[in-house]
């Protein structure tokens, strides 16, 4: 027997004695016959559920997850060649660490943190498309157990498990899990830090807040715009403060006054009190053969349908008809004040695990402010039409998108109140992110990728209540169509036939299960042919690919000693001589043109000499990368550099590949 005792009541978290046990709508009668469990409440509504399927393992609901998750992005993981932005993770993270660091005060200070993590591992792991990806990989394969972990929390193990899936098999997911960016952690430690402040508001504790303090700070790190995840946050924390509880987080069916909490005082437990005075009052149930129920166990709120009275808050009221006395006047005052001090000390707590990441962040978001200018100059205004097309460019599919869209509608009707964390997860972070990037360059989507697992809790929630409509089970012979064969006690429930609800209980449940695995098989098979879209390439358009590696080839085949290379255009965010470099490596021609490489003009775009035509004299061929597709790539030249070429070489070949081009001249 365990019973938790709370504000001058007693409420149950799990209090069972000779077949009475209370559930989270009051007392129940439970009976045991066949492997079967049969309850009854106190309304008189008999409730059927097998032992086998009455809970998943605790390890499968986040486990199953992770893996497929693993499973599905290490597929194919190095066939799509890197594309620019990983280009830029590559060079920044092959750089010496000084390098590093100077590179971070000209440009890119924001993903710093994050190249600094590469640095490491590139020089554990090497260089490899699947070497650079594999973090993201394994990112993404925790975010979805972590995604699993705060269904199980928010809307219970069938909803998180299925949340979980979902996520795994969506085509962002595997998007982001295969390339080399600071997305796949942001978003792990977006959901981690989310699990951990549902964790701290429900039982509060000082390593609970300093774990999510690390966490905050860690995502303000990695991926400055996820800190709008703050706002859904503090949204929680704050009604939790404003109601002394942490209703939106509360699990499944139970309230906040049904969980311990070692915050509270502890107060005398009615049940050993040997006054007549404390001793709770009884009713019958209207359940057959039921024991009789303290009332002081109902809920205040229940219906007086089904023979059960709304129940006065004072032990032995006389309007049920007793001659008990009466409980003594409770201080409402008192307790209004104890119940709002769990929700100060939560806002205290939660103010408190924010400082780490003010201090860190800070410093960081105030050296990328200053380059935003040139970080981000190829950057649109949001506009209302960017809000239609963002399900789709999270998911990386727009049927997709639009599929757990509506899933996690459905999913917030069904969750309620503990729909606010996860929607609010989705939509204040979104709403911040468009506003502030109508007025400067800020709206890319992927920048928001962090809200998917969240959009993936509330679809969970909403998969987790379609179910299969069982076959009808065969009526026993003794029971009419108007009332099915009832069992009189608990012993005779072995003997007679069990009713039609006893035979659909454990089927409904399997059937939730099989039905939420089907929905989430088909969102996998709408999601296919994005799945195998981005595993050919990574640019966006996916339309618009740049075969860098087919031009390394080209060159890496025809070159001589001597040759030279030459890129137009040099300051492109495609990145054309970067992308060469990383396939070429060594057996890079020499760069004619260059007087101050990347790593020592501490940016991602080298220098070039101002007078191209007396760098290039001597040489007799150069190689000449163009970005697009180019039948004159010479024409394409602009300035000085133009002119120089088209003075002192003529075209031999031309090598067009997709959105690059490669020429050799000669003189």
């Amino acid at each position: 027997m365990r019973l938790a005792g709370t504000k001058g009541t007693v409420d149950a978290v799990n209090f069972m004695i000779d077949g009475l046990r209370v559930g989270s709508g009051g007392w129940e009668l439970v009976e045991r016959a066949g492997g079967r469990e049969r309850t009854c409440d106190a309304a008189g509504v008999r409730r059927f559920a097998s032992a086998s399927v009455r809970a998943l393992p605790g390890w499968v609901v986040w486990v199953a997850p992770g893996l497929l998750t693993l499973v599905v992005t290490l597929v194919g993981i190095g066939h799509a060649q890197p594309w620019r932005d990983e280009l830029a993770t590559w060079s920044a993270a092959t750089r010496p660490l000084s390098d590093l660091v100077r590179m971070t005060r000209t440009i890119d200070a924001a993903t710093g943190p994050y190249y600094l993590l590469m640095h490491g591992w590139t020089a554990l792991a090497g260089t490899s498309p699947t070497a650079l990806r594999l973090p993201s990989a394994l990112a993404m394969a925790v975010a979805a157990a972590l995604t699993a972990r705060l269904g199980a929390r928010l809307a219970g193990d069938r909803a998180g498990l299925l949340a979980g899936l979902l996520f795994a098999v969506l085509p962002a997911t595997s998007r982001y899990g295969q390339e080399a960016r600071p997305y796949a952690l942001a978003t792990l430690l977006a959901v981690l830090a989310t699990l951990l402040l549902v964790e701290a508001l429900r039982l509060p504790g000082r390593w609970r807040w300093a774990g999510y303090a690390a966490a905050v700070a860690a995502l303000g790190l990695v991926h400055l715009l996820a800190l709008t995840l703050l706002a859904a946050h503090a949204v929680v924390v704050l009604l939790t403060a404003a109601h002394g509880t942490a209703g939106a987080v509360d699990p499944p069916g139970q309230s906040r006054a049904q969980m311990p909490d070692a915050s509270r005082r502890r107060r005398r437990h009615l049940w050993r009190s040997t006054q007549p005075r404390d001793r709770a009052r009884v009713e019958h149930h209207g359940c057959h053969g039921a024991p009789q129920t303290p009332t002081a166990f109902h809920s205040a709120t229940r219906s007086n349908a089904g023979g059960t009275p709304r129940v006065s808050p004072h032990l032995g009221s006389r309007e049920h008809g007793t001659d008990a006395p009466e409980a003594e006047p409770q201080d409402v005052t008192g307790e209004a004040r104890e119940a709002s001090a769990p929700g100060r000390r939560a806002l205290a707590g939660w103010l408190l695990a924010l400082v780490p990441a003010v201090v860190l962040v800070t410093p960081l978001a105030l050296v990328a402010r200053g380059q935003r200018g040139r970080q981000l100059d190829w950057v649109d205004p949001a506009r209302l039409p960017d809000l239609a097309a963002l399900p789709g460019a999270l998911a990386q599919s727009g049927v997709v998108g639009g599929f757990v869209l509506a899933l996690a509608a459905l999913g917030v009707a069904r969750l309620g109140r503990r729909a606010l964390l996860p929607a609010a997860a989705v939509l204040l972070p979104v709403l911040l992110v468009f506003a502030a990037g109508a007025m400067v360059p800020l709206w890319v989507t992927r920048y928001l990728i962090f809200t998917v697992p969240f959009a993936c809790v509330l679809a969970g929630a909403a998969l987790a209540a379609a179910r299969v409509t069982p076959a009808p089970a065969r009526t026993p012979a003794t029971a009419t169509p108007a009332e099915p064969a009832r069992t009189a006690t608990p012993a005779a429930a072995g003997r007679t036939a069990a009713p039609v609800e006893a035979e659909q209980g454990p089927t409904s449940s399997r059937g939730r299960v099989a039905a939420g695995i089907a929905v989430v098989v088909l969102a996998g098979l709408l999601g296919l042919p994005d799945q195998a879209a981005l595993r050919r390439t990574h640019e966006w358009p996916r339309s618009a690919p740049v075969d860098y590696a087919g031009a390394a080839r080209v060159i890496g085949a025809e070159q001589r000693p001597g040759d030279a290379i030459v890129y137009a255009p040099r300051d492109s965010w495609l990145f054309p001589d970067l992308g060469v470099a990383y396939h070429l490596g060594s057996r890079l021609p020499r760069d004619v043109l260059v007087v101050r490489d990347q790593r020592q003009d501490a940016s991602l775009w080298a220098v070039e000499c101002d007078d191209p035509a007396r760098c290039l004299a001597g040489v007799d061929r150069v190689w000449l990368v163009v970005t697009g597709r180019r039948t004159d790539p010479v024409a394409a030249v602009p300035g000085a550099k133009g002119d120089a070429l088209r003075a002192g070489y003529t075209v031999r070949q031309v090598w067009p590949r997709p959105g690059i081009t490669v020429a050799l001249l000669a003189r």
